[in-house]
């Protein structure tokens, strides 16, 4: 097959998902503004323009034309045999725009149970996307319900995990080396990996470390990721005086990802809002990490609290507290949520698993020719 995607080249989720089927080999387009690097040599990258990017602010919406304008182009001279556009309200409406069929669209969260609830414009943006696509892919049952909400027939929608490559992520022994770099030092270790952006209020963790460093004063807590809240996050870490038991560490390569995970003995995620659940909660689950979680999403669905891990209340620094305090002291349990939790992501979120669904999908709507609809 011949695929066109329209996404953000600087997404792990987009570079996981357009390397599988290119190592598979089928010939593979990517239509995007920005790249990271990690992608299959066999992808054929078309970068947009962005116009006057000093004045982002100003030229923005003609930049977005102008994208509108390039996608179409780019589509016509690609001739795939389908597109598929990641994320609804940017590169979703831009693949929709391009007039192609059969049009996949995936929505990855806030792009269906965010941004369309701020201004009437995303309500647009999606409501079109949504409307013009043959298929359109989530990974979570909130996800789903919001989507039929839109108008959007159930039928075209198709549950799809990201997934997680379970070979790459399991149960490891610490790596000493990086341990020792981080001054870790055999010392309990918790690790989030969320961006540092609002939504995922990592604040509500770092106010729970007080409580659990004068219970158990050696832990430590890695912070991953970056965002528009590091400063403050950083000064908040002063203002409580546990700099020397924070480590922030930025965001870490992908591959790089399994050996922080293994230097942790558990993690926490206290973001507000997910589309179904994070890929880096199953990630740390496949890992065999116990893990602590708000209540958001479709968590539920696959944390049973107290059974595989814990569910906590959002914005509750003290319940965090108490519970990764619970874990910290209670190594039985620890091993216990671990090993449920891999399991669970064996069973329900491989990586391999859910492309092949994903391959099939694509082939059966190109064998239905520009008509077929689910």
């Amino acid at each position: 097959m011949r695929i066109c995607y329209v996404a953000d080249g600087a997404s792990i989720h987009t570079q996981r998902w357009v390397n599988y089927f290119a190592r598979k080999g089928h010939e593979i387009h990517l239509i995007c503004w920005k790249l990271i690097p990690g992608y299959d040599e066999s992808i054929h990258v078309h970068l947009l323009t962005r116009l006057a990017p000093k004045i982002w602010a100003v030229s923005q919406y003609l930049s977005f034309l102008f994208w509108i304008i390039q996608t179409r182009h780019l589509v016509k001279k690609i001739k795939p045999d389908i597109v598929h556009g990641h994320f609804i309200t940017v590169y979703g409406f831009l693949a929709a725009c391009s007039g192609f069929h059969p049009l996949v669209v995936t929505a990855w969260g806030s792009d269906i149970l965010i941004y369309p609830k701020q201004s009437r414009l995303y309500g647009f943006l999606t409501e079109h996307t949504l409307r013009k696509a043959d298929l359109v892919t989530c990974d979570g049952e909130n996800t789903k319900e919001e989507i039929i909400k839109s108008g959007t027939n159930a039928e075209k929608i198709r549950l799809i995990y990201h997934g997680v490559d379970t070979q790459k992520f399991n149960p490891k022994k610490e790596e000493q080396k990086l341990s020792d770099n981080l001054g870790l030092f055999k010392s309990p270790t918790i690790i989030s990996v969320r961006m540092l952006e609002p939504l995922y209020d990592v604040e509500s963790l770092v106010k729970a470390m007080p409580l659990v460093i004068k219970q158990v004063p050696e832990t430590k807590l890695i912070i991953a990721g970056e965002g528009e809240q590091r400063n403050y996050l950083e000064n908040l870490v002063g203002s409580l005086g546990i700099s020397s038991a924070i480590r922030f560490v930025g965001q870490i390569a992908h591959d790089e990802l399994p050996k922080y995970l293994s230097s942790a003995n558990i993690y926490v995620s206290t973001s507000l809002s997910d589309g179904g659940i994070a890929v880096s909660t199953l990630e740390a689950m496949a890992s065999g990490l116990p893990i602590v979680v708000t209540d958001c999403g479709d968590i539920k669905k696959w944390i049973t609290d107290g059974e595989n891990g814990f569910i906590v209340p959002v914005k509750a620094p003290e319940a965090i507290a108490a519970k990764v305090i619970y874990l910290l002291e209670t190594e039985d349990t620890r091993m216990k949520f671990g090993r449920l939790s891999r399991e669970v992501v064996e069973n329900r979120a491989n990586y391999e698993k859910e492309m092949l669904k994903v391959e099939k999908l694509y082939q059966q709507l190109i064998d239905g020719g520009e008509k077929r609809r689910f």
